[in-house]
């Protein structure tokens, strides 16, 4: 979708709901009061930018480790001509949140979300079983805040 494509309400839509949504019995409906929409249109708004992949993803972030779970993110150095093949495959794990590629020796990245460290391991050695490249995991150990917010 380009930029020009969103207008003026999608850009409030972004920018509002980046600062939070409200915990309450109809959030959608609080947003679109403030927004001065109803909440029907906010949500088929929200849909269409989702379909459309103005937006990527609409959703809480959960800081999984309090509920015992495990962030990793983990590189792979995929042969360019399987690049392809190898992420339809890591992609086939529901544990694995998003993978990108970037112009570097470890060129195929993602991160995987597992209910316990012990869980992403596994995961991560059937991803080399099934794949016969190795997997470099970094788990994470620190939480850092740093409130990204962008102005669409």
């Amino acid at each position: 979708m380009s930029e020009a494509a969103l207008d003026a309400l999608d850009r409030a839509i972004v920018n509002r709901l980046q600062a939070g949504f409200p915990v309450c019995e109809r959030p959608y409906l609080a947003e679109a009061e403030a927004l001065g929409i109803t909440e029907a249109d906010l949500i088929a708004r929200l849909e269409r930018l989702l379909a459309d992949n103005a937006l990527t993803r609409f959703g809480p972030l959960y800081q999984i480790e309090r509920a015992g779970g495990a962030f990793v993110l983990a590189a792979m150095k995929v042969p360019e001509a399987d690049v392809e093949r190898i992420a339809s495959l890591v992609n086939r794990w529901p544990e694995v949140a998003h993978n990108y590629l970037r112009e570097h020796r470890f060129n195929l990245w993602f991160v995987l979300a597992a209910g316990s460290l012990e869980r992403a391991d596994r995961v991560i050695s059937a991803i080399e079983d099934e794949t016969g490249y190795p997997v470099y995991a970094m788990p994470k150990l620190r939480e850092y805040f740093l409130e990204l917010r962008l102005a669409v």
